[in-house]
């Protein structure tokens, strides 16, 4: 076995170990891709209460004051700092315990009053969202709040819940979304009492300035094959805890992001959070409901974004009519507007379902993040262009010279790094296809590390399994009732969900461990599972009893546009040029075609580094 294909076995057992395989509850999405329309998890539309609202809404009524008053979104993003007034004024209203419960000094408010305040913050400023976000949806107080000990709880988390600022460091230089390469170390006394921590963690929001940060390292013996990863609480002032340098953006530029150095951090035992060696399944069940929060933020800018459409649309005047009124401008108008909703529909559901906890939201908050990501980062380039030259000019260039300083640019320069952050689209499709296709894998005998499968018993599955996904099928929407315009569109869902089971047992046959390798397909197939979740929440929500009007039509807006999607899709799962790319990538990388690389300078190649 040669080394690449050693690490490769080394890294899926490692994130196999991580990953839990025990949850009882049923997922719609997982579902979806075995060509099952599960329509009672998500019908009817899981709507707040009103003592839930009422509560959300009178922090809410803060909040915006506050932000509207004291927090000057322009100069953040220039002097690149969120001010301490700002973090103080923030530690004042409660923000940075959310969710934790009043016991402990937080506000106790759900997951959807949680993300309703997140977007309302990113809609006026992305850093200061992200400051509160990477302490509470990743941070120490998630991770805390699931696993802690009760003696954990009782020291940290009214800490938290006063203003104490939380990061979440697992990132190092050299790992990227591999954690079986993890380099920072953990070594125990002889005494059993304390660790001492030493390597480098990259990329940490709030790193430089945590007053407590959760932090991954491997326990066991670095000579070992697979890593034991732990997580620790440490203190943000430990000795040999230093900032080696911040970071910075070309968005966020407000974020303290850092790369951190520890140099014999001492670490109590007792600071070990859910056991030793759980770390990964500790993060990546933090992440589950942790990825809920960019959804929510990226509706926030999906809505400012259409706020500045709507006014200069209506105000700029082109060939005697404002531009509003030209067909391709009110293509990407319409276009946007059915995609917030979209996005809004799948983060109030995957919300929702956190705070009920009655379904397997791995997939479901996988899904919100990818599918949501990428249609704040469609907005955001629509409304760019909508707004011309000076949706390029910075918000300070257009004050200066008198014109409103409606921040386009900043806006999209803050969105970027949705399509990057807690799982790129790419890992984020990986790992949704390793989830999707873990019922075949057990249905075959078989795993992700080992190719041996039990033909008699995948035989015996598929017989019974694939012919049904042929015949016509039935929706129930559990007492909900549908617009008649949607309901065309959830029958199309429903014959979605056997197409893409169809789809996927295909491919399984063509490449059978092959599969994992072509990632592009994958890719395409998890998008289908996406556009059909996205779908169905948009249909669940237009038709809840506290729909407003005209909420049928931009559902079924959106879902001609998702169905349009979904037929591209399809035909390139089995009609594509992956090969003849991958080919020209490789004689590219082998030095081909050298027109490419003249008349350029590289200064960078020169650098010190």
């Amino acid at each position: 076995m040669t080394k690449e294909n050693r690490d490769e076995k080394r890294a899926l057992e490692t994130a196999e170990a991580a990953r839990e395989t025990d949850w009882k509850q049923p997922s719609f999405v997982g579902e979806l891709f075995m060509g099952r329309l599960r329509t009672e998890i998500i019908f009817p539309y899981p709507e707040q209460s009103a003592e839930d609202r009422r509560a959300g809404d009178e922090i809410l009524a803060k909040v915006r004051e506050f932000l509207g008053h004291s927090v000057d979104a322009d100069a953040i993003d220039r002097e690149k700092d969120v001010p301490k007034d700002v973090i103080d004024g923030l530690s004042k209203l409660g923000l940075f315990g959310i969710k934790l419960p009043k016991e402990y000094g937080g506000l106790g408010l759900s997951q959807v009053n949680y993300n309703r305040i997140i977007q309302l913050v990113a809609s006026h400023c992305a850093s200061t969202a992200v400051l509160l976000s990477a302490h509470q949806s990743i941070g120490v107080p998630q991770p805390l709040k699931v696993f802690g000990t009760d003696a954990q709880k009782k020291a940290f988390l009214p800490r938290l819940a006063k203003g104490g600022i939380s990061a979440f460091a697992l990132t190092e230089p050299g790992v990227g979304s591999d954690p079986s390469s993890l380099k920072t170390t953990a070594t125990l006394s002889e005494d059993g009492k304390t660790w001492t921590i030493n390597g480098e963690k990259l990329w940490i929001t709030n790193g430089p300035i945590a007053d407590l940060l959760i932090v991954m390292a491997r326990s066991n013996d670095p000579a070992e094959a697979r890593p034991e990863i732990t997580a620790f609480v440490v203190e943000g002032n430990s000795p040999g805890l230093t900032t080696r340098h911040r970071c910075d953006f070309m968005g966020l530029k407000g974020v303290q992001n850092g790369l951190l150095h520890f140099d014999n951090v001492q670490v109590p035992n007792d600071n070990i959070v859910l056991e030793r060696g759980a770390g990964l399944r500790l993060a990546l069940r933090t992440l589950n409901v942790g990825r809920l929060t960019l959804p929510a933020a990226g509706g926030g800018a999906m809505k400012q974004t259409l706020a500045i459409v709507r006014k200069w649309a209506a105000e700029r005047v082109q060939w005697g009519a404002p531009v509003a009124e030209h067909e391709a401008v009110a293509s990407k108008i319409a276009s946007i507007a059915a995609d917030t909703y979209a996005v809004e529909a799948l983060t109030w559901i995957t919300s929702a379902m956190a705070d009920q906890e009655r379904a397997d939201i791995r997939l479901e908050a996988a899904i919100a993040k990818l599918w949501c990501s990428e249609a704040t980062w469609r907005a955001v380039d629509a409304g760019m262009q909508i707004r011309g030259g000076r949706g390029y000019e910075t918000a300070d260039s257009l004050r200066g010279r008198g014109e409103q300083p409606m921040p386009m640019e900043r806006l999209m320069r803050d969105a970027r790094i949705n399509l990057i952050i807690e799982g790129t689209s790419e890992i984020m499709r990986l790992f949704i296809a390793r989830e999707a296709l873990d019922p075949h894998l057990r249905a075959a005998g078989a795993s992700a590390t080992s190719g041996k499968l039990n033909l008699g018993k995948a035989l015996r599955f598929y017989a019974g399994w694939y012919p049904p996904l042929w015949l016509p099928g039935s929706v129930s929407t559990n007492g909900a009732t549908i617009p008649e315009r949607l309901r065309g569109h959830l029958r199309f869902v429903e014959r979605g969900s056997r197409r893409l089971a169809r789809d996927l047992f295909h491919m399984m046959a063509r490449y059978q461990q092959g599969l994992q390798k072509r990632q592009q397909i994958l890719g395409r197939l998890v998008d289908c599972g996406a556009e059909l979740f996205a779908m169905a929440a948009v249909i669940s929500r237009a038709s809840a009893p506290g729909a407003l009007a005209g909420d049928d039509r931009l559902a079924d807006l959106f879902c001609r546009n998702a169905r349009r999607r979904l037929d591209d899709l399809h035909r390139r799962i089995y009609r594509n040029d992956d090969a003849f790319a991958r080919h020209i990538a490789a004689e590219f990388m082998d030095g081909d075609y050298p027109g490419l690389s003249e008349n350029i300078i590289s200064t960078w190649k020169t650098s010190d580094k």
